[in-house]
């Protein structure tokens, strides 16, 4: 893995640990020599992210849509900053860069872009690993809630075996590294989209 593009929040959140688990990733990134995408801000989880990677000798690709720009949230000591028109354009973006995805804890913008680039790997649209660090049970609920889909019929196993979970970034990393998409599609393949 080349790049891989990180998902989370424009704040801290209310867990100091958080904070050390998104500057450790991205310490962790720079040593393996993983560039980081990333949504491109200064704030919160995003900026710590981006500031690991950074203080650790690495590259960091911000992906970051002009309104937010205007809002002077934008790092300014990135590798790269790419700016984009739109919020899907910026996922599209993101997706073309990168060799995997990772999600630390967020909110409503965070799950949005984990569940859009799930749905896309279920359809067969790309086969890159998909990955939740989850740093004190954040996700704990939202993993129990995909188990609850797959009971009552609504997902396949095979599709929620997609998600790779862990609390330990070395461990993340590795399953990444070593992921295999399914060969279980959906109804549909790309050559007919």
């Amino acid at each position: 893995m080349k790049r891989i593009t990180v998902f989370c929040g424009s704040s801290f959140g209310t867990d100091e640990i958080y904070k050390e688990q998104a500057t450790l990733l991205g310490q962790t990134l720079a040593k393996q020599n993983i560039e980081l995408v990333y949504g491109g801000a200064n704030v919160g989880l995003m900026g710590a992210i981006a500031d690991g990677v950074l203080n650790a000798g690495g590259k960091a690709i911000g992906v970051l849509p002009n309104f937010l720009r205007s809002k002077e949230i934008a790092h300014l000591g990135l590798t790269e900053l790419i700016l984009v028109e739109s919020m899907h354009e910026r996922k599209t973006k993101m997706n073309d860069l990168c060799d995997g995805v990772i999600a630390l804890p967020g909110g409503f913008g965070t799950l949005e872009e984990l569940f859009e680039m799930l749905t896309w790997a279920q359809l067969g649209l790309h086969k890159k690993p998909i990955a939740i660090l989850n740093i004190n049970g954040f996700y704990d609920a939202l993993i129990e809630l995909t188990k609850v889909m797959v009971e009552k019929g609504l997902l396949k196993d095979v599709n929620q075996q997609m998600l790779l979970v862990s609390d330990n970034i070395d461990d993340l990393l590795d399953q990444m590294k070593n992921y295999v998409a399914p060969t279980v599609g959906k109804w549909i393949d790309k050559e007919k989209v």
